[in-house]
Parts: structure tokens; sequence; C-alpha cells
């Protein structure tokens, strides 16, 4: 089925670089909070060694960072709707100062599990405030200022692994060191560019309300596809360098290359295909083409430059899927886009934070079935998503408006899972 939809809109980006100091601070924050997203990549496997874990208990990792992360998305709203922006963002700096630095100062796994489950805490807070403060900070209007905010994104996502794969080469504690001094650095930038911002007028954002929306179907089947989908996904991120079995250097780089071709295709061939063939179609096809990646990973893990592969290409298919099933959740129920997007992030984040574990845990006894297992979960993705096709037959019919700050926050939380 071809779409009449047309793809979103945005202003030129000319004069995008004319912005005030604070823009930049908050910017520049952005980046360093996105890279945290992939940064532990390259140093799962020399945490092991050191620390003498297994895969599954590193994968742990991912886990609790993305469990908290989850939670914490329910409440980033209340909690901006009461205090204003820029205290809530300073909030999410700090607390991801201080336990990126614990992290790298402890000696024990379970240590930098707790840590990194702190991390995530402090990422919420900071991801769900950071675009409405670049908006309510920049100049030449909001169009531009949202490209400002997903470019950060995007740079951030993809240099992410590389940092944490050059500092990890030094030692697996050099990436959490690194990360807590730049955002040290963001903070104090914040603190003293940033003008205050005063709560909202309107009074606080309904901490039941998230669990309402999902009482609506399609919202709810989106949710469910990217909880299932997300197991893959997570098994790709938090199994991968176990098989691949090399440095941390090596590793950086393969997932460099990932998370740019992830950024490219979220930013310019998501809308040019979903203009062409329609949103549903589209996110069924790059969802199988996704299980199809897994499951060559099963078929051949003893194969190196095969799983390099694969992993480069499956940046480009999930980059496609995260932004057009993100743009989906706007719409899938008659409910306000940030409420929205918190219930689905919950579901999506909450179910899918055992993959990491789980993938880890079946590696130890074969080393190919966290691929098939995950291809697997991909699998029922697009048979839940194929079951809700008749309360989701609006989305190919709806005309999307220019970027407002609420998809573009989505479509972070669907490119930071």
């Amino acid at each position: 089925m071809t779409s009449t939809a047309t793809a979103p809109v945005t202003e030129p980006a000319s004069g995008i670089l004319h912005q005030p100091k604070a823009v930049w601070a908050v910017a520049f924050a952005s980046v360093i909070a996105f890279m945290g997203i992939g940064l532990v990549d390259p140093i799962l496997k020399p945490i092991g060694e050191e620390l003498d874990a297994s895969p599954s208990q590193v994968s742990l990792l991912f886990t609790s960072y993305m469990l908290v992360t989850g939670v914490a998305m329910l409440v980033t709203g209340a909690i901006s709707s009461r205090i204003g922006s820029k205290k809530t963002l300073l909030s999410g700096l700090a607390i991801i100062v201080v336990f990126a630095a614990l992290a790298g100062a402890s000696d024990t796994v379970g240590g930098i599990i707790g840590f990194r489950a702190g991390w995530g805490l402090g990422n919420a807070l900071f991801i769900a405030t950071a675009l409405a403060t670049i908006v309510g900070a920049a100049s030449g209007g909001v169009a531009k200022a949202i490209i400002l905010y997903e470019a950060a994104l995007g740079v951030g996502i993809a240099v992410g692994p590389l940092v944490g794969g050059v500092l990890g080469d030094i030692s697996w504690r050099a990436p959490f060191f690194g990360v807590a001094t730049l955002m040290a650095v963001a903070f104090i930038l914040l603190v003293v560019m940033l003008p205050a911002t005063p709560p909202p007028a309107s009074g606080g954002t309904s901490l039941a309300a998230p669990f309402l929306a999902l009482r609506h179907r399609g919202l709810l089947t989106v949710a469910i596809t990217a909880l299932l989908y997300n197991y893959g996904f997570f098994t790709l991120l938090a199994y991968t360098p176990f098989p691949l079995d090399m440095g941390a250097y090596p590793i950086g780089f393969i997932f460099f290359g990932w998370g740019l071709a992830l950024a490219i295709s979220s930013v310019f061939l998501a809308p040019r295909l979903q203009r062409r063939y329609g949103t549903l179609p589209m996110m069924m096809l790059s969802l199988t083409l996704f299980a199809a990646d897994l499951a060559v990973m099963a078929l051949f893990t003893d194969s190196k430059p095969v799983l390099i592969a694969c992993v480069v290409a499956a940046g480009l298919f999930l980059g496609v899927n995260n932004t057009l099933i993100t743009e989906t959740v706007m719409i899938s129920a008659p409910v306000e886009r940030s409420t929205a997007s918190a219930a689905y992030s919950f579901v999506r984040f909450v179910g899918g934070a055992a993959a990491p574990w789980v993938a880890g845990k079946l590696g130890e006894h074969q080393a190919n079935l966290p691929f098939w297992v995950g291809a697997a979960c991909t699998v029922l993705a697009i048979g839940v998503l194929a079951s809700g096709r008749k309360v989701l037959a609006h989305v190919d019919d709806h005309d999307p408006a220019p970027h407002s700050i609420e998809e573009a926050t989505a479509v972070t939380v669907g490119d930071a899972d």
C-alpha cells in the first residue's frame, strides 16, 4: 500500500548555528548524555575479564540502566512540571556525574550494575528535559531548535562507542571517569549560561496518565511491538561483544559504524521510505530485515566478519524502524503526545530490561542461541504489529505536522534504547 502521507517538514538549517551560548551548552551536554548509551559496549568484555564476571553478569549493566530509565520516564514530566526544566536538567546531570564516577571507582560488578541504575535515573531526567530547554533558549524557531537537538542525538549515539573504545583501550574505568568529567563541565556551563526556568503555571502532570493511556489498544499494540523487538536490539548491543572477542578499540569502531548507520537511516531514510511505501509496511519490512539479520548472526556466530557486517547493517534497519514506530506512538491514541511517549517508553524499557541478562545467560550455554531467540522475538513483534493493523489503519492516512517537542523527545527515546 502506498501512503499519501508526507514526510515531516522542517525549516531550512540556515542560521541554525547562530544560537545563544546557553543553547550550545545544552547541546554539548546532550551529546555527552547520548554518548553514555553505547559507551559501555566496548568495555563489557574487559570488565568481565578483570572482575571475573560472566557475560550475563556484565550484561546487567544494560538491564539496570534500562529498567530505571523506563520507570523514571513515568515521573520526569511530573518532576519538571513542578520544579522547572533548568532544575530538572541540572539534577539529571549531577546524578550522572556522581554515578558515572562511582561506577569507574567500583571494584565489583555488582557495584557497577547499581551505579549504572543511578546513571539511568539521571539520564531519564536529562533527556526528558533537554529538548524543551533548547527550544526555550534557541533563536530561529522551534524547527531549528529540534534540528540542532536531533543532530546532538545522532552525534552522541555514533560517537559513544568510539569514545568508549578509545578510552577503554587505556582502562575499562576510563570511559566512566571521562563521562563524569565531561558532564561536570556541562553542569558548570549550564549553571552559568542557562537562565532560570520557572515551573509551568498550568500545574503538575498526573502520574497516572501514562497508565491510563495504555487502555487504548493502538498504543498498547505499538508498545508491545517495541518490547519484543527490543529483546533483539539488546541482544545485539549487550551480547555481541562477547562472541566477537576483540579488544575495546575495535569493538568501539564496530559499534561506531552501527551508531552512524542508525543516525543516518533515522534522519534521511525513514522519511523517504515512509512517504513512498507507508508507515506500517515499512515498519514490518524493517523488523523483518532485522530478524533476518539476527538469524544470519545465529548461523555464522563463529565468523567475525559476518558479525561485524550484521551489526552495522542492523543500524540501518533499527534507525528506520525506531523513527517510524515512535512517530506512530504520537498518533496511536487520543492522548497528549508527552503522555503517549511516557507510556510507550515505560513498557518497552521495563519489559525489555531483562533481555541483556537473558542473552548473556543463554550465550554461556550455546554461543548462537541468544541470536536465535532475538530473531524469534522480533518475528513475534511483527505478528503483534500485524494484529493491530485495523486499530492503526489511520496512521497511513495521517498528514504529519512539523516535529513537535514531544515527538522529537519520543524519537530520542526510540533511538536511545
